[in-house]
């Protein structure tokens, strides 16, 4: 059978899971930007090699 009343927990579990949102949320943006950084450091590195071997 159902319960009756009001129902328990919502507002808790609503509230974790927006958090745990968030924290997923701020690891991925964080990894993407290091994963950008790194390319443009690659990418420079690149430039420099390539200016230096036609010199």
């Amino acid at each position: 059978m159902a319960k009756k009343g009001k129902e328990k927990n919502t507002n808790n579990k609503a509230k974790h899971s927006k958090l745990i949102a968030q924290k997923k949320n701020k690891i991925k943006s964080k990894d993407a930007e290091r994963k950008a950084r790194l390319r443009a450091i690659v990418e420079k590195a690149k430039a420099q090699n390539n200016a230096s071997d036609d010199s």
